[in-house]
């Protein structure tokens, strides 16, 4: 079928719209209509091409309507609405003890643009365009998707709101809850007041932690940070930013956890924990950083990788709309709404910080 998709080629800021053919569903996948989608920093990186092959269609946090199915698919109906994940095997060790953000074939199957087998389910006149982005590329009007990428919600829900939890929000709720288990009474610095920072804030006010730190160098992004439940904001700028943060304690914190890809601050996430801390991190450092690996093991301090939260959306999705449900997780506050026209303009805004969370609205829930 004819769609419309934001297709990422060459040197541009953003990608542009075009009109893309899309295959049917094969066995294990449907054809879902997007009705929202949000935009990640992945998808920023991944646009000039740093891992995903080119021209592809981009986007993973979508939301949308099952409109067709493939043979043999018997756990979701025509009609049904679904959150949009990341996709995995379900066969590897990770996948089969339920730690899916930690699949054998993550690299493959997220960022590799193409099916298990090597086929696309995009082309324009005749040309391969790459597609299943983390299983989905959902910055399209409808996308062909791995069932095993698709979280059913209720029909009531807002479609237009949930996708983004099936990465950003997830993985900064799932990186405390779930990876680091920060619990009642803990003390934590998060550092990056973006979308997954703001997440984790709210994430460990809901468990109970006791001292909540936001770090960032954006005033207007701190004083959300203490809306959302941090209980200290403290500018990293500050040369002694590091000794604010040890004080909230008077020993350290118990975890920190690093939405950023800054060496520097990578550094102080670590030299702020407490003896026996965690240092939690989400994305790599850039240039040539390494740990000083003496307070790690005097210390009794450990440095903790985090994908996607470390949760399981199909456990963890619900828990997270079930809190929101209840008022005491409010993610919504987080995003900002675009016409799908409008894509250029919500990679220009998430690029200079004017948006948390930008959305693209596709189509209707109808």
């Amino acid at each position: 079928m004819q769609i419309t998709a934001a297709v990422s080629r060459g040197p541009s800021p953003a990608p542009t719209l075009e009109r893309l053919e899309l295959d049917d569903p094969r066995a294990g996948e449907m054809r879902v209509r997007l009705v929202a989608t949000g935009i990640c920093h992945t998808d920023l990186h991944e646009h000039p091409g740093r891992r995903a092959p080119h021209p592809i269609v981009l986007g993973h946090e979508g939301a949308g309507v099952v409109e067709a199915l493939g043979p043999d698919m018997r756990g979701f109906a025509v009609g049904d609405h679904v959150i949009l994940s990341g996709s995995s095997c379900g066969e590897c060790c990770s996948c089969r003890e339920g730690r899916v953000t930690y699949c054998d074939h993550t690299m493959a199957l997220c960022f590799g643009g193409q099916r298990v087998d090597g086929s696309t389910a995009l082309s324009c006149s005749g040309e391969s365009v790459h597609s299943h982005f983390f299983g989905q590329s959902s910055f399209a009007t409808h996308a062909v998707v791995p069932e095993r990428t698709a979280v059913r919600v209720d029909k009531s829900l807002p479609l237009e709101k949930l996708g983004p939890l099936a990465c950003g929000v997830i993985t900064g709720a799932g990186g405390m809850i779930e990876a680091l288990k920060v619990g009642f009474g803990a003390s934590v610095a998060i550092f990056g007041t973006g979308s997954v920072g703001l997440s984790a804030v709210m994430a460990a006010r809901l468990v109970g932690a006791e001292q909540i730190v936001a770090v960032d160098i954006n005033p207007a992004r701190l004083e959300l940070a203490l809306e959302l439940g941090a209980t200290h904001a403290i500018n990293s700028a500050d040369p002694d930013a590091a000794a604010q943060i040890r004080a909230v304690t008077g020993r350290g914190v118990d975890f920190t956890f690093n939405t950023t890809t800054v060496g520097e601050v990578h550094t102080m996430a670590l030299d702020v924990l407490a003896m026996n801390g965690t240092a939690g991190f989400v994305a790599a450092p850039l240039g040539d950083w390494a740990p000083a690996m003496f307070p790690l093991l005097g210390g009794g301090r450990q440095l903790r990788g985090i994908l996607g939260g470390d949760a399981a959306p199909r456990l963890f999705l619900p828990r997270l709309i079930e809190y929101w449900r209840q008022g005491r997780f409010p993610f919504d506050r987080l995003l900002t709404f675009y016409p799908f026209a409008d894509i250029a303009r919500a990679f220009d805004d998430i690029h200079h910080g004017r948006a948390i969370k930008p959305v693209l609205l596709i189509g209707d829930s109808a």
